[in-house]
């Protein structure tokens, strides 16, 4: 099982940091912050090729979750990072289908398999 879904895009790293967003507000989620990376590393004298973190999260879903059990706000909200390598740009994010082993207490049913689409949705249609 694969920890992150990434692909590559033919977008410019600005183009696909605003269409990701898009694509999250398509699906009913809400960004609640990007983090621009190459800045802050900049700021303290690194240099870093493009990177930005994009937060998003629903609601019901985190309020789901952090009712099995409270320690999954490690892992909210949803993160899509938007990054280049070499000139390559790439869109990736976690994959909700590994929380069961890290939380195998929490019955968490089918809804890291449903979210997961949701990120895979995400990522393909920011392409």
């Amino acid at each position: 099982m694969e920890f992150d879904y990434t692909i590559t895009t033919e977008k410019s790293f600005d183009e696909a940091v605003q269409s990701v967003q898009e694509e999250i507000a398509k699906v009913g989620m809400r960004v609640l912050y990007v983090h621009n990376v190459q800045k802050t590393l900049g700021e303290k004298g690194f240099e870093r090729e493009p990177f930005k973190i994009i937060e998003f999260c629903s609601a019901k879903f985190a309020n789901e979750f952090l009712n099995k059990d409270v320690k999954l706000g490690l892992c909210l909200p949803c993160k899509i990072n938007v990054y280049v390598i070499d000139g390559q740009t790439f869109i990736s994010g976690m994959r909700p289908i590994i929380l069961p082993q890290f939380f195998p207490q929490a019955d968490l049913g089918e809804r890291p398999k449903e979210i997961d689409q949701i990120i895979q949705t995400i990522i393909n249609n920011a392409r």
